[in-house]
């Protein structure tokens, strides 16, 4: 169990823990691999040393924008940043097309842009459940 911004307890699927970790496992690897030191790379992307080393850990989830300077810095793709962060399906199922162009609108705050990506999800899956649910009401 974790607790929200509001201090309510929610559940944290295994699915997404697993897949910040894989993160965390995978910017440590490009990290290593680019010859940069976490404070290196933390200077570059312009964000803390110790957040940095909480995100490579998996205590964290950076923000679409985070994941875009790191990319940069590390000279990946985003979008494969998304996918590891479980922001982006890889599934050629999804629609990662809406996802990625709200995550590339820069009219958006970065609290807008998690908002609609929630809102997009909840819409997947509720239609997921339904179509699932009663197959012959088709």
């Amino acid at each position: 169990m974790a607790k929200d911004k509001s201090g309510k307890t929610t559940k944290t699927s295994a699915a997404v823990v697993g897949s910040i970790g894989s993160l965390g496992d995978y910017l440590k690897e490009q990290r290593v691999g680019a010859q940069l030191s976490l404070r290196q790379l933390a200077d570059q992307v312009g964000v803390s040393n110790p957040y940095l080393s909480q995100i490579e850990r998996g205590l964290r989830k950076p923000s679409a924008e985070v994941l875009q300077q790191l990319a940069r810095a590390l000279r990946v793709s985003a979008e494969q940043l998304y996918v590891r962060a479980g922001i982006v399906h890889p599934d050629p199922g999804q629609a990662g097309s809406v996802e990625l162009a709200v995550l590339a609108d820069t009219g958006l705050t970065e609290r807008q842009k998690q908002s609609l990506l929630d809102v997009y999800a909840s819409f997947l899956a509720l239609n997921e459940r339904d179509s699932t649910a009663d197959p012959d009401s088709a």
